[in-house]
């Protein structure tokens, strides 16, 4: 039998896992508190909007913003005291708080969240793969049953999700170190740039590209889940304070001293920048296997069109696989950089097959 999965909440993430379950041969209906948003999701593939009198469905899917996430899934419990109710808010311990707290029906409940998202929001930026690859945490509550873990689970898997088991206090520690601290930490960044002249923020460079690039994300939407979230953000922030101030006292030392021995300040400096190695090459590589060190090969690219694409055909014509890629442009030059990053031994293979098709190479 066809499963009939209830999305309530037509944004991105809602929209996206409509599409991705319609194709994978679910049943999907939509509810939206914008009627709008419900039909353009509608539109785009995702399902259909419910009619009231449709019989109740086998899973609800929560996907609104955080601070209604667990008081529509107390409702939806009590509304269809026969389905599977899940949520994709980015924080599981607060929801379940609440739904123990009233005596909600939890043996139904199984917390989810799915780790992907983009830069843009809302129903018009959703698409059918945004799943696909990523990581689907499902956070049972401590009575759910196994037929109610096991629908969430096949909902992660059919959207090409892969599918990790956590408790709902374990994911929100884990999320505040790879995720909610992050986007602080770019925020902040990112607003010291506010107050600088057109000519200083114009030699920014690819660095600052990568450490801001979250920095854009909707305020609204970010402090419902650092709100949510708290004692988890604030542990990992005080550990960075710390940090940080070991840093600051270390270049007080060095102001004061340029040219002595600093009491060991170059040798903080340089333990800060070593942890950060160590604690950068633990994050998976591709396909979520380890860490691999890739070589980059620098290629400068003409800014004109077909020229990038002609650049990825002769990469592809030399046999060698593009691990990555960034694109960099040149300040006030009509041309821009492009890193490719492969595997250490394609260097010198692809350097050879490039520059014997014209390609002027960066060193």
């Amino acid at each position: 039998m066809t499963t009939h999965v209830h999305v309530i909440g037509t944004g991105l993430i809602g929209a996206s896992l409509g599409i991705a379950l319609t194709r994978a041969a679910y049943a999907v209906s939509l509810a939206d508190q914008s009627p709008t948003s419900a039909a353009l999701a509608q539109d785009l593939g995702a399902g259909l909007v419910r009619d009231l009198a449709a019989p109740a469905p086998d899973v609800v899917v929560v996907a609104t913003p955080p601070d209604v996430t667990a008081g529509i899934v107390a409702a939806a419990l009590a509304q269809w005291p026969t389905a599977v109710v899940t949520d994709v808010a980015s924080v599981k311990g607060a929801v379940l708080t609440v739904l123990l707290d009233n005596g909600s029906d939890t043996t139904r409940y199984v917390g989810a969240h799915p780790m992907a998202g983009r830069e843009r929001s809302g129903v018009v930026a959703a698409r059918g793969d945004l799943f696909e690859g990523r990581a689907w945490v499902v956070a049972p509550a401590p009575d759910s049953t196994a037929a109610a873990v096991a629908a969430v689970e096949a909902i992660g898997r059919a959207v090409g999700a892969t599918v990790v088991r956590l408790d709902a206090r374990t994911h929100d520690a884990a999320v505040a170190a790879v995720s909610h601290v992050p986007q602080v930490a770019a925020s902040l960044v990112a607003a010291r740039l506010e107050g600088l002249s057109d000519q200083a923020v114009g030699l920014a460079g690819q660095g600052l590209r990568d450490v801001t690039r979250i920095a854009a994300s909707d305020p609204h939407l970010w402090t419902q889940i650092l709100a949510a979230n708290a004692p988890a953000v604030r542990d990992v922030l005080t550990r960075i304070v710390e940090d940080l101030n070991d840093v600051v006292q270390a270049l007080d030392a060095l102001i004061a001293d340029p040219g002595g021995p600093a009491g060991g300040a170059r040798a903080v400096l340089a333990r800060a920048i070593a942890a950060g190695n160590a604690g950068q090459a633990r994050i998976p590589g591709k396909h979520g296997g380890a860490h691999t060190a890739y070589e980059p090969v620098v290629v400068l690219v003409p800014d004109r069109p077909g020229e990038l694409a002609r650049l990825l055909h002769d990469v592809g014509d030399a046999g060698v696989n593009l691990e990555d890629l960034h694109l960099e442009h040149g300040l006030g030059q009509p041309f821009g950089l492009a890193e490719i990053l492969v595997v250490p031994g394609a260097v010198g293979q692809l350097t050879t097959a490039l520059e014997g098709r014209g390609w002027r190479l960066h060193a």
